[in-house]
């Protein structure tokens, strides 16, 4: 997967289309990726103590790595992912603009 938790990243497709953020959380194994304020849906969650009120909480939920796209400052658009050998490191590039991201 070349996404990573900590990169800028546009979503393509979904009723967040168009929306730019931070990953939160990757998930390799489900190929799906957490991105703040983006996929919101509501989950109740009961009182755990007695007198306690239950609530309605917003949490972002997963999105399939496929409808996200790394977003480069450079070129102000997403785009996707290349690797670069240099002395011995791996790095990864815009394939656009082929700078490192």
């Amino acid at each position: 997967m070349k996404i990573k938790k900590g990169d800028n990243v546009i979503v393509l497709t979904g009723k967040s289309r168009g929306l730019k953020g931070k990953v939160a959380r990757a998930m390799p194994a489900s190929d799906r990726v957490v991105v703040e304020g983006a996929n919101i849906a509501k989950r109740r969650q009961r009182p755990r103590k007695q007198g306690e009120k239950g609530q309605v909480l917003e949490r972002a939920m997963p999105l399939s790595v496929s409808n996200v796209a790394l977003f480069c400052s450079h070129c102000d658009k997403g785009v996707r992912v290349g690797y670069k050998v240099t002395s011995g490191s791996k790095v990864r590039i815009c394939r656009a603009c082929k700078r490192e991201i």
